[in-house]
């Protein structure tokens, strides 16, 4: 059976999911992620969701990831300023707005669930995430089952336990209930409990869900694809963590999460599907104000938003 990865074997089938694994995929072979067709899908991609970020040097300082805008660039001048400023741009939900990424999103979820039998995903999110050289992305977590696709540059990704003291069920609550971004303090100690990985083109990486992790580019351009997704398993974890934040802050108890389909766990699922249907369906709006502007006539210079 063909797809877009090269090397599956029954220990990745039997782990998929559960534990970080890597695998080798074909997608850096493809003109889709040339120069000029990236320019292309910066040009079509919906430019007031697209995610423009810059950071410190820092790998601590998680404070200095700020977004930004980026309105009067050209697709061009917005690669350009990625080659020689300091950003990391994010395309979340490229599938959506573009048929190549719905085309592909479709192919990477059908090689996932054609090889890891019982496996339905739903609710993807395909992403393309464009960054400039040394940048990196602070200790963090993922709300979804996710799987980093490496096409071009060279990156160092990092693995923590989902325990304390990496990450505490608070915390993970938060991210669940969308009350922060993501990122949170790191203690550089911890790398001794980390698994560290060096991506490549061709590489691809899929880990356990809310694992936590951060991310170093090499000294070159990288673009990588995001592929966020949802399972039954998954999406129960989810409506119970989400449930668990409702618990302790009302309640003040300290709740755990389940992991088998018993009469606590329908009722945290039942909680959480309850109150998101009560809350009314908001437009999109990024947890983080703009604090910077790229200009046409000055695209690597951070700008004060206008």
């Amino acid at each position: 059976m063909t797809g877009v990865v090269v090397d599956w074997s029954a220990d990745k089938v039997q782990a998929f999911g559960a534990r970080t694994l890597t695998f080798r995929h074909i997608l850096h072979e493809r003109p889709m992620f040339s120069d000029e067709a990236l320019i292309s899908v910066l040009d079509r991609y919906p430019r007031e969701r697209l995610g423009v970020y810059t950071m410190g040097e820092d790998l601590v300082d998680w404070t200095s990831w700020r977004r930004g805008q980026a309105d009067a660039l050209s697709g061009a001048d917005l690669l350009d300023a990625v080659r020689h400023g300091r950003l990391w741009l994010n395309l979340r939900n490229a599938d959506t707005y573009l048929p190549e990424y719905a085309d592909l999103c479709a192919e990477i979820a059908a090689d996932k669930e054609a090889h890891v039998p019982g496996l339905r995903t739903f609710r993807r999110d395909l992403g393309l995430l464009i960054s400039s050289p040394r940048t990196q992305v602070f200790y963090h977590l993922d709300v979804p089952l996710s799987s980093l696709w490496h096409i071009r540059g060279k990156k160092r990704i990092w693995f923590y336990p989902r325990a304390e003291p990496f990450v505490s069920d608070a915390q993970i609550e938060r991210f669940v209930r969308q009350e922060e971004e993501g990122q949170f303090p790191f203690t550089p100690a911890w790398d001794a409990a980390a698994q560290a990985l060096d991506l490549a083109p061709g590489d691809m990486v899929t880990w356990g869900q809310n694992a936590p992790h951060r991310v170093a580019n090499g000294d070159m351009v990288n673009v990588s694809v995001s592929m966020e997704y949802m399972t039954p398993p998954a999406a129960m974890r989810a409506n119970i963590i989400y449930a668990n934040g409702l618990i302790r802050r009302r309640l003040g108890l300290q709740p755990k999460v389940q992991t088998a389909l018993g009469p606590a766990a329908l009722a945290k699922v039942a909680l959480a599907r309850g109150v998101k249907a009560a809350r009314r369906k908001r437009a999109y709006k990024p947890i983080l104000p703009p604090t910077f502007t790229l200009t046409a006539d000055q695209p690597g210079v951070l700008q004060p938003p206008r």
